[in-house]
């Protein structure tokens, strides 16, 4: 089964070539550019996949997704998923359709869902937009949050695979001053594909406190610090 046509421009993800990128409705009015977070990757990576391999066509795969579900509007745009059959679970949730997950306002609140009450909640999904979140994370990730699968138990059409997520706090998040640290996340997910080679179903397990509970160790703009904030965000109970 083909992952993903070869054809691309940026050496990690498909559907980026001059020709592909034209005439799509991109949600920040052109198509990424990746160049600073490949560098990130390259520098990172703990796991370089042969070429050709199934780990390389699985990784790759991922990040194309990633980038179609991030920077594209339309979902007529969309080449790694069907639109119609598609749908998206985060640690064992109901799962959501494609509309259903597009009013959650975005990747980042579909993949930071939550059932901890309001006021312990450090980010609340339930009060950001598309563009809150993006701006959010990409200013505490002035480079980037780098993507690796770092083992494949499995391959189409149920791909089974373990990821590691990381980046450098090098900006602000929530009112937080930026720790110049590490954060790193790991986690599993489930790709279904079709027939046809398009995903129909994700699924994520992964513990958001480990991202979220490292962006909020700086000092806040009250002055007060991590260990202040820990009786209100259990997430820097368990942090530093």
């Amino acid at each position: 089964m083909e992952l993903f046509p070869s054809a691309k421009k940026d050496e990690y993800r498909s559907y980026l070539s001059e020709e592909e990128v034209k005439d799509i409705n991109w949600r920040y009015g052109a198509p990424p550019n990746y160049d600073i977070v490949n560098k990130l990757f390259e520098e990172g990576r703990t796991k370089i996949w042969p070429a050709g391999s199934l780990g390389e066509k699985v990784q790759n795969l991922v990040k194309t997704w990633e980038m179609e579900m991030f920077h594209k509007i339309s979902p007529e745009d969309y080449k790694t998923i069907d639109p119609k059959k598609y749908l998206f679970s985060l640690n064992g949730r109901r799962a959501l359709t494609l509309e259903e997950k597009q009013k959650l306002a975005g990747g980042y609140n579909s993949l930071l869902q939550t059932s901890l009450p309001e006021k312990f909640r450090c980010y609340n999904p339930a009060e950001e937009t598309v563009d809150s979140a993006h701006r959010a994370f990409t200013t505490a990730f002035p480079r980037g949050f780098a993507l690796e699968v770092l083992q494949v138990y499995s391959g189409p059409p149920v791909i089974v695979y373990k990821f590691r997520h990381w980046g450098f706090m090098e900006g602000p998040f929530k009112g937080h001053a930026p720790t110049g640290e590490m954060v790193e996340l790991y986690g599993m997910s489930i790709f279904e594909i079709d027939e046809n080679s398009k995903v129909v179903k994700v699924e994520f397990f992964y513990d958001r406190g480990e991202l979220l509970g490292n962006l909020v160790k700086g000092a806040s703009n009250d002055g007060s610090t991590i260990e202040a904030a820990s009786s209100s965000c259990p997430f820097l109970i368990k942090t530093g």
